[in-house]
């Protein structure tokens, strides 16, 4: 047994198909199938049922997978605390971010951290949070950037900064008049919404105290995929739709009058970096981190931890 067997293992279960498992590892396909081949000899059981398409992981073989995460996974911790006690800040980093952060924080401190760490190779997927969880609670990530907090047993928060939420409201919209707004100001039947699985989403339905709102109360529901599309939805109709601080920064002028702020306390939603509990790399998550908040927007930077809208 090696731990380059465990390795085309892990991504066999993971993709499903030979080929492209193959092709995650850099590897044939013939190289990867006799190794897995000559793994299951050696331990007299069947991992994969290659008569299924797409290919199945058998009972035991869900063990044995189990299991080869978790070495591949205390290998790879032990190369960090390696490199962390030499004070070495390179290799890889695979970052989680979430939909509705990415295209707005990403551009501001990207430059920077790649400037200031030329050797570390960065590696970032967009993911819903529950998916960024389990990527991280399966070693598939070392950092997330989500909004918190998750409460979550085998997850570490590090708070990074609050955004304010803003309305943003059609001209054909009550909310168009108000100089601020309550959450009651806004009309369930005119509210644009992201799509499940957003955590977003349910920070607006949160706000709105909409989360057992029935679904007939919307005579015509539609739920998109990102925030700039709720911003086109709210232009070129009637209706309103909410927006974290961040995603205010590139409107333009006209665009920025049809934003209201809520009357004070503003509600808050917290971003922070998250990792698993035995993660070791300091050194990268405190780089990650100053790279972050040397780039916000000032304002953001002073916003205080209040009024916490639940995600």
């Amino acid at each position: 047994m090696t731990l380059v067997q465990l390795e085309y293992v892990i991504a066999v279960d993971e993709h499903r198909h030979f080929a492209t498992a193959a092709s995650h590892c850099f590897v044939t396909q013939p190289t990867l199938s006799m190794q897995i081949q000559k793994l299951e000899e050696e331990m007299g059981v069947k991992l994969f049922d290659r008569s299924r398409q797409p290919v199945a992981t058998t009972a035991i073989g869900e063990v044995v997978v189990a299991h080869a995460r978790r070495i591949i996974q205390e290998v790879s911790l032990l190369e960090d605390v390696i490199k962390e006690k030499q004070g070495l800040i390179h290799g890889e980093l695979r970052l989680g971010i979430i939909p509705t952060l990415a295209p707005y924080l990403l551009p501001l401190f990207l430059p920077t951290f790649l400037e200031r760490h030329p050797e570390v190779q960065l590696k970032v997927k967009e993911m819903t949070t529950d998916n960024l969880i389990e990527a991280l609670i399966r070693g598939q990530i070392e950092m997330g950037l989500v909004v918190t907090p998750l409460q979550h047993n085998s997850i570490k928060e590090h708070p990074l900064f609050y955004e304010e939420m803003v309305a943003y409201v059609s001209r054909k919209n009550a909310a168009y008049k108000k100089t601020y707004v309550l959450a009651n100001d806004i009309d369930v039947h005119e509210l644009w919404l992201l799509e499940e699985g957003h955590c977003f989403r349910s920070q607006m339905l949160n706000l709105c105290e909409l989360q057992k709102a029935h679904k007939d109360l919307y005579l015509f529901e539609y739920e998109a995929g990102s925030l700039e599309t709720l911003k086109k939805m709210v232009e070129t109709n009637r209706g309103i739709t909410i927006l974290p601080e961040l995603a205010t920064y590139d409107l333009t002028a006209a665009q920025h009058k049809l934003i209201r702020h809520f009357k004070s306390p503003s509600p808050m939603r917290e971003v922070s970096l998250v990792t698993s509990r035995t993660f070791v790399k300091q050194k990268q998550l405190l780089a990650l981190k100053d790279a972050i908040l040397s780039n916000l927007p000032e304002k953001i930077r002073k916003n205080k931890a209040r009024n916490i809208i639940p995600v």
